[in-house]
């Protein structure tokens, strides 16, 4: 590079310093010397945490982390199976002896319209429902049957 395009070069960058300061102190410049500049204050967000089984609690207070489980397993895999739904509860902490599901297939082979399954928790029963008779997934909390159980008809034994 020779001198003067050397110079032109450093000429540029001295102007666009100074521009630069220029814009610096001039966004620092106080206002009235009674006011002190206030902080920039960021919004804290708390992102919301996940449900947690509290057994301690009742079936409503444990909708939310039922839901949790399940909506995960059809996130997982959308044709999921009543055995899937099963599984994954045990191991979210849910108890085995106190669950039922339904049939996923019908009588002579096709895959069921619709599957439920349920968890009898503190009295009360956890029942979920997905399959394309139900228009996607579906829960709520209900009293449990004169029975025992929380599911009518036939359920499969969960012997696995």
């Amino acid at each position: 590079m020779n001198r003067s395009s050397f110079a032109a070069t450093l000429g540029a960058l001295g102007i666009g310093a100074l521009l630069l300061t220029g814009c610096t102190a001039q966004a620092r410049t106080p206002g009235p010397s009674n006011a002190s500049p206030s902080p920039t204050q960021t919004p804290s967000v708390t992102p919301a945490s996940d449900p947690v089984l509290q057994a301690e609690l009742g079936a409503s207070d444990n909708l939310s982390y039922f839901d949790f489980v399940n909506t995960a397993v059809l996130e997982q895999n959308p044709a999921a199976t009543g055995r899937n739904f099963v599984d994954a509860l045990v191991a979210a902490g849910f108890t085995k002896a106190d669950m039922e599901v339904t049939l996923d297939q019908t009588s002579v082979g096709l895959a069921a319209d619709s599957v439920q399954w349920a968890v009898r928790f503190t009295g009360e029963c956890l029942i979920g429902q997905t399959g394309p008779a139900s228009g996607g997934y579906h829960s709520q909390v209900a009293a449990m049957l004169g029975t025992g159980t929380c599911l009518v008809g036939a359920t499969r034994p969960i012997d696995w």
